[in-house]
């Protein structure tokens, strides 16, 4: 039963070590320990103050992205939209110019046809005025091969000029 129920000395002594151990740790590494244990825990709270600030940056870039994203696809719409606005406006313009072009060669076409028609019936009108007067003067020639018909039908015409 020793084990259970210590001696008196080795009590006081065992009292002397643990004292004269914590005294000198005390006076010695308990400042350095402390000191270094708020240091540490100094430093724990600016890496989470850190953290929890970057977090925040974050968010905020985050939230700032966004809106340039959407800034940028709004101005992308825009462009879209503008350019559709251009092509639609380009394509109108060269229908018009294209209807304005063909407009008017139809009317040279026209003005063209009716100038060869023109030059066409007056070529037909001569060609018929030289064989009217060739078919006259055949039947003449014909009907007047005497000198008596001729005087006569110069009385004739005489006549007829004289009435008009």
């Amino acid at each position: 039963m020793d084990l259970l129920t210590p001696d008196f000395g080795l009590f006081l002594w065992t009292l002397v070590a643990f004292l004269a151990v914590f005294f000198i740790l005390r006076k010695f590494a308990w400042k350095p320990i402390l000191g270094m244990l708020g240091e540490r825990e100094k430093g724990i709270a600016e890496s989470i103050a850190t953290a929890e600030r970057v977090r925040k940056e974050m968010s905020e870039l985050q939230a700032e992205n966004e809106k340039l994203l959407m800034q940028a696809r709004a101005e992308r719409s825009a462009m879209l939209k503008e350019a559709k606005e251009e092509q639609e406006r380009i394509i109108a313009e060269a229908r018009e110019k294209t209807r304005a072009i063909t407009d008017k060669m139809m009317a040279d076409a026209r003005q063209q046809i009716e100038h060869q028609k023109m030059a066409a019936l007056t070529e037909v009108k001569n060609e018929i005025g030289n064989l009217a007067v060739e078919v006259a003067g055949k039947i003449l020639r014909k009907q007047l091969a005497t000198q008596q018909d001729q005087d006569n039908y110069v009385s004739l015409l005489t006549e007829d000029i004289k009435l008009n």
